[in-house]
This record gives C-alpha cells, sequence and structure tokens, in this order.
C-alpha cells in the first residue's frame, strides 16, 4: 500500500473532510480540504497494488492530521503581532504619564497626610454605588456631584474631594490626551 500527501492548508483555517470521489477505482482518496473559496488542500491517496498490510485509513488520517499541525506551527508566529516604533512611543509616553499623575497624587497626599484615609473612603465610597441588578453605579466619579457628596455616609469626604480637583487641574494642565476623567482620578489616588 502506497501513501503520497500533498499539503497547501494556510494556518488556522478551518478544514472539511473531503467527499469520496466516484472515479478513483482501485485507489482510495481521503483527506481534508478547505471550502471551496479557498486554496488550500491536504490530499493523501492511498494505492492497493503498491505494498499490501503497510498502512491502514487511521495511519494516512493521523499522517493528515500531522501534516496540518506542522502547518499550523510552523505559521503560528502570524499570531503574534510586532510592536511598532509608535506603539513603543505610545507605550512611554502613557507610562511617563502615569508616573507624572502618581507624582502629583504624591505630593498632593504628602503636603495633606491627615486626607490619606478620606481620600480612601472616598474611592470606596464611589466604588460601591454599583447596583448589580440594573448594571449602574460603580466607580464612575459621581461622587463629586453635590447630591452624592451630601449624603450622610460621605460625610467629611469633601475635604479629599477638594484635594483631588486641586491635583485634577495640575494634572489637566500637562495632559496631552485631554483632561484626566474623575473616575480614574479618584481610584488612582
Amino acid at each position: 500500500m502506497g501513501v503520497s500527501c500533498l499539503a497547501t492548508v494556510p494556518s488556522l483555517l478551518a478544514v472539511v473532510p473531503l467527499q469520496p470521489r466516484p472515479d478513483a477505482g482501485a485507489a482510495l482518496t481521503t483527506g481534508y480540504h478547505l471550502p471551496r473559496s479557498m486554496t488550500a488542500v491536504i490530499r493523501c491517496k492511498i494505492e492497493d497494488d503498491v505494498n499490501p498490510g503497510g498502512m491502514s485509513r487511521r495511519d494516512v488520517v493521523k499522517f493528515a492530521g500531522a501534516t496540518l499541525g506542522i502547518e499550523l506551527i510552523g505559521s503560528s508566529g502570524s499570531m503574534v503581532e510586532t510592536a511598532s516604533a509608535a506603539d513603543l512611543i505610545q507605550r512611554r509616553q502613557r507610562s511617563e504619564f502615569q508616573s507624572r499623575i502618581k507624582g502629583t497624587l504624591f505630593t498632593a497626599l504628602k503636603a495633606n497626610p491627615e486626607l490619606v484615609p478620606s481620600v480612601l473612603t472616598l474611592a470606596l465610597n464611589d466604588a460601591m454605588t454599583y447596583d448589580k441588578a440594573t448594571k449602574s453605579g460603580g466607580p464612575n466619579g459621581s461622587i463629586r456631584f453635590s447630591s452624592e457628596i451630601s449624603r450622610p455616609e460621605n460625610k467629611g469626604l469633601s475635604a479629599a474631594l477638594s484635594l483631588l480637583e486641586e491635583a485634577k487641574k495640575e494634572i489637566d494642565s500637562y495632559s496631552k490626551g485631554g483632561p484626566i476623567l474623575y473616575a480614574d482620578l479618584i481610584q488612582y489616588a
């Protein structure tokens, strides 16, 4: 029994079983192919008259699977994106901006260490407004509004909010991407 295989399968595309060929005669053709809109095929041809008792259909399917696997592994590098220079510059700029925000908040909180617990409570109370039933609320910065900050559970947090509003003005002055959101600022602080 002799086996010959031809594999031209692009990676990560769905393969479907070949339909039996009525014109195969003594030879049985089995394998996989891609839909007609694609041009890749794995074809394995078993010829009974070459070496009787050699390879079974199962061996051919294993061979086709191995061939497909090698094709997939060989081209899996295309799944990894390479970073362009612009991506690297953007990452560096984002990192520098976050470092500047951290420095601004550190300076503001170091000057007012008594407000650290209030800032933590402010962030927690802003986040605890999440309602699972309506999927609304959460850490959205709504605590800055007078209707929220005047609630009894937020008593004494207006000084922390004032501190963050001053820090926001400084951060917005050097921000190149627009003003920082209150939600982000409160949680970051």
